[in-house]
């Protein structure tokens, strides 16, 4: 049977994992294990100075209070030690995913672990707007995991799916955008006389023809392939002199 394995960051009890699952379950035997609170932005953070609870909730649904990544962790390596997972599913996150903010999401950090794991693994992300819903991506979702399933695919596979708010137009193979925050900390005091502060911004994105931003401003699905190899390889040939110059010194 097939075993597939869905987590997020926004928590066990949100409307995108439920729905998610939902679609999933024609596909095979689907196990939820996710955080028991939001984790946005935790990046691929993993829990090492305290020990992790996990609690189920009901048949095959269990919340950790720890990570997306630490979720998927347990799931692999203790939950579905004999049975590992086929494919990892991570979603649907409430907001986007997009361009450089891969590295920050908790709902995509989930899959870096899956594949990590060599376990193919797929990220689900929502835009949020007027009266939109969830529905329509787990639709998609169901489709597209189910595709593959049914094809030959690295174990590394890891892909990450945009979804615009309104009526999709069509499905487009993307790159990752660029965008940049115009940041800014916001200092405030409690009512202690202790100072706290708050980062915020607003992201300004690089206009970029293919780009997941680009797909998703027009209507269009963004499906955008990821690999967790970060080397330059170009910096290997033009940072040549680096190495030359230490060499002498």
């Amino acid at each position: 049977m097939t075993r597939i394995l869905v987590t997020n960051d926004d928590g066990v009890f949100s409307e995108g994992i439920k729905l998610l699952a939902a679609a999933l379950e024609r596909l095979g035997e689907v196990t939820v294990v996710a955080p028991d609170r939001e984790q946005s932005a935790s990046g691929h953070s993993l829990t090492l100075h305290r020990p992790l609870r996990m609690r189920q909730l009901e048949e095959r649904v269990f919340s950790v209070d720890g990570t997306p990544t630490d979720c998927v962790n347990l799931a692999v390596l203790f939950l579905m030690k004999d049975d590992r997972p086929d494919l990892v599913v991570s979603g649907i996150n409430f907001g986007l995913n997009l361009g450089d903010d891969v590295t920050y999401s908790g709902t995509v950090s989930a899959t870096f672990e899956g594949t990590l794991m060599g376990i193919p693994s797929v990220a689900f992300s929502q835009q949020v707007g007027k009266s939109f819903s969830f529905q329509p991506g787990a639709d998609f979702a169901a489709r597209l995991v189910e595709v593959v399933l049914d094809n030959e695919v690295p174990n590394d596979l890891l892909l990450n799916v945009n979804f615009p708010a309104g009526e999709f137009r069509g499905v487009h193979l993307t790159k990752l955008g660029r965008r940049r925050y115009e940041q800014a900390v916001v200092e405030k005091i409690d009512p202690h006389g202790r100072e706290y502060y708050w980062i915020a911004g607003t992201p300004v994105w690089s206009k970029s023809e293919g780009s997941d931003q680009d797909a998703v401003a027009g209507g269009y699905i963004s499906i955008t392939p990821l690999h967790l190899d970060l080397t330059d390889y170009r910096g290997l040939e033009s940072y040549a002199w680096l190495r030359a110059q230490l060499a002498e010194s």
